[in-house]
């Protein structure tokens, strides 16, 4: 292999820069490993050769070139050693200051022609060069953790960063085996920006009291294919290191409403309890496995009531066919009878507003989360009122599970559990298009390798459809009064036309 940069330095031993440490090895550059702790240095350099070791004993790699990796894989005693680089990656801690003051000696012992870049998650790559004589050399490279898995990295330009810079880097990454996006000098570039939409609104539900921790989770996997829903998630991440992200981008973007972050995470960071590392954060662990709560069992109901279908619910004839699958008896008048369980379908309304707006009994009506295909979701979710009589929330419960379907019940709210996510969701990701972070492609590429969502959020919105997440929108700001809801300008005018969302204008 002949890479772009013979010669790489990596400062920063941890566990991101041992990560860059290997890939850069493995695409056939030198590469020399600095950090101000020598020991650290070592033991980086042992754990790399360590990881190409079971490689070779699954057979993934030949003794031969693991022997070529870690001949190629050099300590530098002191930062002087890096002056003969080609490249130099940054990955120390994140702080501005701190980054700033380390390139300004970097650039003063290396060639002007040698390329400098960052690997910071949140930090503006402009104001990290602002003190650089060649900003013009200098870059955001953005790795994910573990970096030989996550096989996406961010390029992200400044605002004197030359192009052809960015296009090696690009290039590069291929030869590391990533897949390179290309994004705007924004805060959280692409991937942290467009992740901002699922806990966030999570975490909104949560506080509302519409359902638990548990529960949201359920739904979020079974409803839309999540690997982990936002809760689980969070414990993984840990809120030492999610929440802060949460409000750096918050503030960077002068209190933006959709990035608002919550008061939930905050104090249980400040109280310590910040995930599985712990032992306890969202959910308690023991020897490392989630203490998850069970599900509530489908009450016993013997004599159910005959049930009446709003005739604005959407999807109704599906709505109707699975009733009769059911085996519901299905009144079919204008109104419902006195003793009729009336079922209605909101997309963004809550189910108060409908039964108030349909002149419906509250006592009698549920909602159901009818945005996707009841043949495709794995999960239902019904969402009572105030008012509802625990008789007919047990009725439907016990109905809408009986071919064995898991059903999730919650507390009333605009858009229930899954509509708002991923209206959320899509929502921010038409925005990062909108704004001109990245190209619709590489924003669906950043986000299916960066945050493993089971599609890229414009292809959400797609699947979901755009006229219809865009009524969610509509709807669930108009429950709330909250400008967070507010669609995105590209979102608003492709759904309104029934676009694509990642259609890009000629």
């Amino acid at each position: 292999m002949n890479p772009i940069y013979k010669t790489v330095g990596v400062a920063g031993a941890g566990a991101m820069g041992r990560g860059i440490a290997q890939i850069a090895a493995q695409a056939g550059s030198r590469v020399k490993l600095f950090d101000m702790q020598a020991d650290a240095v070592s033991k980086a350099i042992a754990a790399v050769g360590a990881q190409w070791d079971k490689l070779v004993e699954k057979q993934r790699l030949s003794p031969e070139q693991a022997t070529q990796y870690k001949q190629a894989l050099q300590p530098a005693a002191q930062l002087t050693d890096l002056a003969d680089c080609d490249l130099v990656i940054e990955a120390i801690v994140e702080r501005l200051d701190i980054k700033k003051s380390f390139f300004a000696e970097l650039e003063s012992l290396v060639q002007p022609t040698t390329v400098l870049v960052t690997n910071t998650s949140s930090l503006s790559v402009t104001a990290i060069a602002s003190a650089l004589k060649h900003p013009e050399q200098f870059a955001g490279y953005h790795f994910f953790n573990p970096v030989p898995l996550m096989k996406v990295v961010e390029v992200i330009a400044g605002i004197k960063t030359k192009p052809a810079v960015c296009q090696d880097l690009a290039k590069y990454a291929t030869q590391m085996g990533h897949k390179a996006v290309h994004a705007q000098d924004t805060p959280g570039f692409i991937v942290n920006h467009a992740g901002r939409g699922y806990g966030t609104e999570a975490l909104r539900i949560v506080s509302e009291g519409i359902a638990d921790f548990a529960t949201i989770d359920r739904i979020l996997k079974d409803q839309v294919g999540f690997k982990l829903g936002p809760f689980e998630l969070m414990d993984l991440t840990a809120l030492d290191v999610s929440h802060p992200v949460m409000e750096s981008i918050y503030q960077q973007y002068y209190d933006e409403p959709r990035y608002r972050p919550s008061v939930i995470t905050a104090q249980r960071l400040a109280g310590g309890i910040v995930g599985k590392k712990v032992g306890e954060g969202f959910y308690k662990y023991i020897e490392g496995v989630a203490q998850v709560p069970p599900e509530p069992a489908v009450p016993v109901v013997s004599d159910m009531p005959p049930v009446w279908v709003s005739t604005r619910a959407v999807r109704r004839a599906e709505l109707l066919q699975l009733l009769k699958d059911l085996g519901a008896k299905i009144e079919t008048g204008a109104s419902p009878s006195a003793q009729a369980l009336s079922i209605v379908a909101p997309l963004g309304f809550d189910v108060t507003t409908v039964a108030i707006v349909e002149r419906l009994d509250p006592a009698r009506t549920i909602g159901i989360d009818f945005l996707i295909d009841d043949k495709v979701t794995k999960r239902r979710v019904l969402a009572t009122n105030p008012a509802t009589r625990a008789d007919m929330r047990d009725a439907a419960h016990a109905l809408f599970a009986r071919d064995g379907k898991p059903v999730s019940v919650i507390r009333d709210s605009g858009g229930f559990v899954t509509q708002r996510v991923v209206a959320t969701i899509v929502n921010i990701a038409c925005d990062i298009c909108q704004q001109g972070v990245c190209t619709p492609q590489d924003l669906e590429t950043a986000v299916t390798l960066g945050l493993g969502y089971p599609m890229g959020p414009l292809m959400m919105g797609d699947k979901f459809g755009p006229t219809e997440i865009l009524e969610v929108l509509f709807n669930v700001q108009t429950v709330y009064g909250d400008p967070r809801y507010r669609p995105s300008p590209w979102l608003r005018r492709r759904g309104a036309i029934g676009l694509s969302l990642s259609h890009v204008e000629s």
